[in-house]
């Protein structure tokens, strides 16, 4: 079999160890199999650029960040907008899938990725597809690869703000990647011991966060950690119709200039940004990199295409891109994680306690 493989979308940890585990994975068990890698992600299948691999090549990568085929992000809403030669970008993939000769695709990648794979897998693409992202929003899997890793990295920054924050008696706001979804927020403020964690699942009123300080202060704590995610919005906000929201570039540093209005102390913006995605993959997602990857070999040897390999409870599992595809997995209110920090004392900025 001829396979091509290709990681899209944003980096992150894990990508080159999960390529590691698909291909150690296929060359054990189809000892003939040719393995392509596609260069820059769907950009690569969309210009028709990729490369034969070799089996060294997946060496000692198992530990390297970024990924070594290189990634773009190819917006899933562009993919049928027409060309000057009449073609869109769907039927310029499927051509090239043909050209190439490929009997299976393995793409590795998050929910605008599987929304451009089911539609290649309904156009007759074999597909195997694997979650990646620091976000944890992929539906159908408790787990996607590179969450553990950008959560040691977030909550690394947490941890190194607590000193300076007590020195200074300051209010650090740590803003945390996630446009949409808080997992990454909700983990790394639980995580590192915030005292506010601002989530886009939950709109916060300002007033909360500011009577959380004030009670801190009052109980002789002389500073605050707050963990913000890049999507949280006020409730006044979320009210809106979303084309009439007034969203600022930075959700820290918005937070951080109301504070500073309201409050005598001195109050400071971390944007840790991408230093979330980059250096090495943890152990923990180096194993279960390791895992999906052996699993999407399997499949790809068994013929069995259409869909993701997942985690649940432990266990690698394969759901259908149907079930998939254009749905986001969000934290909910109600989850064990929110009401578990609520009983510790933890706020949501939304005045709400167990």
């Amino acid at each position: 079999m001829k396979i091509g493989m290709l990681t899209s979308g944003g980096d992150c940890q894990g990508l080159n160890a999960t390529l590691r585990g698909v291909a150690k994975t296929l060359y054990n068990l189809m000892p003939n199999v040719e393995i392509y890698g596609i260069i820059d992600g769907y950009k690569g299948l969309i210009e028709g650029t990729w490369r034969k691999m070799d089996r060294s090549e997946f060496s000692g990568i198992l530990r390297r960040g970024g990924t070594i085929l290189g990634s773009s992000r190819q917006p899933f809403k562009a993919m049928r907008e027409i060309n000057e030669n009449n073609e869109d970008k769907l039927s310029l993939m499927i051509k090239n899938y043909k050209k190439g000769g490929f009997d299976a695709l393995v793409i590795l990648g998050g929910n605008g990725t599987h929304k451009s794979a089911h539609m290649l897998s309904k156009n007759g693409v074999n597909v195997v597809t694997l979650p990646k992202t620091i976000d944890n929003d992929v539906y159908g899997t408790d787990m996607t690869f590179g969450f553990d890793s950008a959560l040691e990295k977030a909550t690394s920054v947490i941890d190194a703000i607590h000193t300076t924050a007590a020195a200074h008696g300051r209010i650090f706001v740590i803003e945390v990647m996630g446009h949409k979804v808080g997992w990454l927020t909700l983990y790394a403020g639980f995580a590192g011991g915030a005292d506010v964690i601002l989530i886009p699942e939950i709109p916060y009123e300002v007033d909360a966060v500011f009577e959380v300080i004030e009670k801190r202060n009052a109980n002789g704590s002389n500073f605050s950690i707050i963990a913000i995610a890049e999507g949280a919005i006020t409730a006044q906000e979320s009210a809106l119709p979303k084309k009439e929201r007034n969203i600022p570039p930075s959700s820290g540093a918005y937070l951080a200039n109301v504070l500073n209005n309201r409050l005598e102390q001195d109050v400071r913006v971390v944007v840790p940004g991408h230093f979330q995605r980059g250096g090495e993959p943890t152990p923990t997602d180096r194993v279960l990199c390791s895992r999906l990857g052996a699993k999407a070999g399997e499949l790809i040897r068994d013929k069995k295409f259409g869909r993701m390999v997942a985690f649940r409870g432990n266990t690698i599992i394969t759901v259908p891109l149907d079930d998939v595809a254009g749905k986001l997995k969000y934290v909910p209110h109600d989850c064990d994680m929110i009401r578990e920090a609520r009983l510790m004392g933890i706020s949501f900025g939304d005045n709400r306690a167990e």
